[in-house]
């Protein structure tokens, strides 16, 4: 009975800290009568509520303000200011609603350019999952829809505005997105041999061969492709693919010292044996090609000692978002 008690416990704190925590951030004071403010009143509060990070309550500010006045003097900054809001409160779908607007009505802006970053900062965010801040994920194996809209922002902010002050961020960003969608691919290859898709894995090899180059995952691309075209009997492409991997990644562990590709040589290595058959599946399972040398080919993975170097965090700090142990 401890366990589930514990567990109770760490729940009910969970929430009365989410809770006490969006009470301190965004209510401070009673509600604001804003009847009769004009303009600049409105702004100034406005501006306020933004220094101290009172979202909620900007975002309910310029809601009103834009309202109340959509041709004033404000009315184009505060359009701006309210997606960077709806950012800030982790609204990424009406952050990326608001930017989209605001390009629409005002493509000759001076500042459109934040806008494109801002919906582009959305959409990064929200391809790496709100439970990857909690848990130890790996976020190449996420669903890529909303990694390819950063990208796709990212890279129309780059092409309509190089000079930004904004394209330099941009850029870093879209250079880690990249390798995230390669890397994907990779993903979806391995899977597609457990299934015996052969031709869809080295499509999705070719893919990332000729779309992601100078990527991390183009080694595993190649080995793919080899690998693939063996299996089908189309030696003479798997042959190409395998010289160009030893000619340009003559250490990836698919290469004998010889510099020769391993190919899985049985037909039937994916038949399962009798002992895996009697265990229904837990013991002695068959084992498809499966590629993925991120360990050799990506500085991020190269070295774990420096990936585990920051201090880890106990259980009950992660359950209660750090306010206790």
């Amino acid at each position: 009975m401890r366990f589930p008690t514990l567990v109770l416990i760490c729940t009910t704190l969970l929430v009365c800290s989410c809770a006490w925590l969006g009470k301190s951030k965004d209510n401070n004071g009673d509600e604001t009568d804003t009847s009769g403010y004009s303009e600049q009143d409105f702004y100034t509060i406005i501006q306020k509520d933004l220094g101290l990070g009172y979202w909620d309550k900007a975002i309910e500010n310029l809601e009103a303000l834009e309202a109340q006045y959509p041709f004033g003097d404000y009315a184009e900054q505060a359009q701006l200011e309210l997606i960077y809001s709806y950012y800030k409160s982790s609204d990424y779908e009406a952050a990326i609603a608001a930017a989209d607007r605001f390009i629409r009505l005002h493509p000759q802006h001076p500042n459109v350019d934040y806008a494109f970053y801002l919906k582009g900062l959305a959409s990064f965010v929200q391809s790496k999952g709100f439970f990857e801040q909690l848990l130890p994920s790996d976020e190449t194996k996420r669903d890529p829809g909303t990694a390819r809209n950063s990208f796709a922002t990212f890279n129309e902010l780059l092409s309509r505005y190089p000079e930004s002050p904004y394209a330099s961020d941009a850029r870093k960003r879209m250079v880690y997105l990249r390798n995230v969608l390669a890397r994907h691919e990779i993903h979806v290859a391995n899977y597609y041999f457990l299934r015996g898709a052969y031709v869809a894995a080295a499509n999705r090899g070719r893919y990332v061969v000729e779309n992601f180059q100078m990527t991390p995952a183009v080694p595993d691309g190649l080995a793919v492709m080899a690998e693939a075209y063996y299996l089908m009997q189309m030696l003479d492409l798997a042959d190409d693919a395998a010289n160009l991997l030893a000619e340009n990644y003559p250490d990836h562990p698919s290469l004998d010292g010889e510099g020769q590709f391993k190919y899985q040589d049985d037909p039937n290595f994916m038949d399962p044996t009798w002992l895996n058959k009697m265990t229904l599946g837990l013991y002695d399972r068959p084992e498809p090609p499966r590629f993925d040398t991120r360990h050799i080919y990506n500085e991020r993975y190269r070295n774990p000692e420096q990936v585990e170097a920051s201090p880890k965090r106990k259980w009950m700090s992660w359950l209660t978002l750090g306010i206790l142990d």
